[in-house]
């Protein structure tokens, strides 16, 4: 693409230049929530920890991790390190298992959470001619309005389609020949599938590249998505309550990993029972600081994203492996630990298959049985691709599940993030 804008300084810096500014700015977060958050200063005491003590980053590892559950517990706005006179924008999580998370935001925060989205816009391939179909929610969720302005940042054309009306988003994607769409990978495949229901083909429509979010997806996934179409699917990371979609994201030229805006968030592993520190390369647990934010900081959050953090390639910054699925999305079944993502990539493989699907946990008595629940394409036979796939998920995962086939839209298609969980 033309027009490509220069990487920030920062992104090629050496990594002793990375990690002193991440050092100055970890000080200073410390002391801005030690000072004006009641919460930290009582955490930090009751840890026998002071902002004072960190002299390197390893430091970071002395202070106490923040949760979901302190955020829901200090509702709506006790984790705010700002008054409300200096918050200019408010958002969310859904709450759907008690109070929402809320996320107050600074007008610096806003300037600085667009520049980290447009440096990810712009990782992706992205720059000034580019035309971004954005088809995240729009509202207290984050990834609407997070995509919509780092677009406008990079200077790109925005297309606020927001999820939903499917059928009007073909037409719009057609007509207006966007670039680039950002989305969750779920619910590109409905567009795509709908894209060609409509008789158009999309191995030749305007999109060039994916940046796709909000939900984990595999490897299996990036090749369905790219064998279909005519795209690079990238992948971004981000969560609302650090800042929301452009903590991190792939770049177009390596497609290996998410780098992580260092200079804005600082990365940990833990081991997720023992909640101790691991090595880079190690996996483990997310844990995410933010080192820039004047609203809302967080020390040390619990993200429960299941990954690992490798040295950085197209970047000076580390990269995030693909999220294996969270800590508190692990389904166990008779022993064995299981996330939808790698029952995923089997059914992917499959051609006789449709690409949504749902698993779901029973409880009999004393023994749990995995059901897997599934679309059968037409002309494919259910007894064979039953059996193949139950093989493959006993062989490569290590548990015995039961098939249930649906017919074809008796699975719920996601026009947001998919739900994968039967519950």
């Amino acid at each position: 693409m033309p027009n490509l804008q220069p990487l920030d300084t920062i992104e090629r810096a050496s990594l002793d230049e990375l990690q002193n500014l991440q050092l100055q700015r970890l000080q200073k977060t410390l002391r801005h929530c030690y000072d004006n958050i009641p919460f930290y200063h009582q955490r930090f005491d009751d840890a026998g920890v002071h902002p004072d003590d960190v002299k390197t980053l390893a430091d970071i590892a002395q202070f106490p991790m923040t949760t979901k559950e302190d955020m829901r517990l200090h509702y709506p706005n006790k984790m705010f390190a700002k008054p409300m006179d200096d918050i200019v924008r408010i958002h969310a999580s859904s709450g759907t298992t008690g109070n929402p998370t809320i996320t107050g935001y600074t007008q610096k925060d806003i300037d600085d959470w667009a520049h980290c989205m447009a440096r990810s816009i712009r990782a992706a391939g992205g720059d000034r001619d580019s035309i971004v179909h954005v088809s995240y929610g729009y509202g207290l969720f984050t990834g609407g309005l997070g995509a919509h302005y780092g677009a406008e940042k990079l200077g790109a054309t925005v297309i606020p389609v927001s999820g939903g009306m499917t059928d009007r988003q073909v037409q719009i994607i057609y007509d207006l020949k966007p670039t680039i769409i950002m989305v969750t990978p779920s619910y590109f495949l409905n567009l795509a599938n709908a894209y060609t229901e409509k008789g158009y083909d999309p191995k030749k429509w305007s999109l060039q590249v994916g940046i796709f979010g909000a939900e984990p997806w595999s490897e299996a996934m990036r090749d369905t998505m790219e064998q279909t179409t005519a795209l690079k699917a990238t992948n971004i990371y981000g969560l609302s309550e650090i800042m929301g979609p452009g903590v991190a994201q792939e770049c177009l030229e390596t497609q290996d990993g998410l780098t992580i805006w260092e200079d804005y968030f600082y990365p940990e592993i833990v081991d997720p029972d023992t909640l101790e520190p691991l090595p880079d390369g190690e996996p483990g647990e997310l844990l995410l600081t933010t080192i820039c934010k004047e609203g809302a900081p967080l020390v040390r959050y619990r993200c429960r994203d299941l990954t690992t953090l490798h040295p950085g390639t197209a970047r000076t910054m580390r990269r995030l492996a693909r999220i294996k699925g969270r800590s508190d999305d692990m389904l166990i079944i008779r022993g064995v630990n299981v996330f939808p993502s790698q029952i995923e990539e089997h059914i992917l493989s499959m051609p006789e298959l449709e690409t949504v699907y749902q698993v779901e946990v029973r409880q009999d008595s004393n023994m749990s049985t995995l059901l897997v629940h599934v679309e059968l394409r037409p002309g494919s036979d259910k007894t064979t691709t039953g059996d193949k796939l139950q093989n493959a998920i006993k062989n490569n995962i290590g548990v015995s599940c039961q098939i249930v086939f649906h017919e074809h839209g008796g699975i719920p298609r996601s026009q947001a993030k998919a739900v994968r969980i039967r519950r």
